[in-house]
């Protein structure tokens, strides 16, 4: 009876042990997600072309184009294609080229109101794919127009983004000088009708990694 007793004593304790212990136990959820202006310097920042660079550039570049009269003066608006088929990225920065194309020709298309029209090249095989089906019969031809080929360009875009890079080793400070540029060409002639340049120089200690 005395070992019954005991046995018993000896699984409260151990239970109230347990208690105290899971007391203690830290359940605080992580710090809630921080929403930052994608316009300004986030918390986290390198050398790096960032979501700060692109708004800049893209809005750069926008105002740029609008102003020029030969892409949004014209009495009949220009077809262009502003994609990243000739984006090129020959610089030291992870930099996905979309995000300034799309930014560039979303914008553009919001604020020129058809002084320019957009020419979704990328699309193509979507465009194709419908028109196959109307002319075979499968589909009819819509309601606003009948055409006999898609849409040609009369520009394109072309750019390319460049860096020059310098370490110091004795505190581990980066610097990195990048350069985007971009060139409107002419599809007949070939001949380049707007260009624009955007360069900036960054310097940190940070480590950070671009994904």
């Amino acid at each position: 009876m005395g070992t019954t007793k005991a046995l018993f004593a000896g699984m409260a304790a151990a239970s109230l042990l347990l208690v105290g212990c899971a007391g203690q136990i830290d359940n605080t959820r992580g710090k809630a997600t921080v929403y930052e202006d994608a316009s300004t310097t986030g918390r986290v920042g390198g050398v790096g072309i960032e979501s700060q660079d692109i708004v800049a550039i893209t809005d750069q570049m926008m105002r740029d184009m609008l102003a020029n009269r030969m892409l949004a003066g014209r009495d009949i608006p220009p077809r262009i294609i502003i994609d990243n088929e000739y984006m090129r990225n020959e610089s030291s920065s992870v930099v996905n080229t979309n995000m300034l194309t799309d930014r560039l020709r979303i914008e553009l298309n919001r604020a020129s109101n058809g002084r320019m029209i957009f020419v979704g090249r990328e699309y193509a095989g979507m465009v194709q794919q419908e028109r196959d089906l109307k002319r075979d019969g499968a589909v009819d031809g819509g309601t606003i127009r009948s055409t006999v080929a898609q849409a040609g360009a009369d520009y394109r875009l072309a750019g390319r983004i460049t860096s020059l890079d310098a370490s110091d080793r004795s505190d581990g400070t980066q610097s990195r000088y990048s350069q985007i540029s971009f060139e409107m060409v002419d599809m007949e002639l070939g001949t380049i009708v707007w260009s624009g340049l955007y360069e900036m120089r960054k310097a940190g200690r940070d480590d950070v990694v671009y994904r």
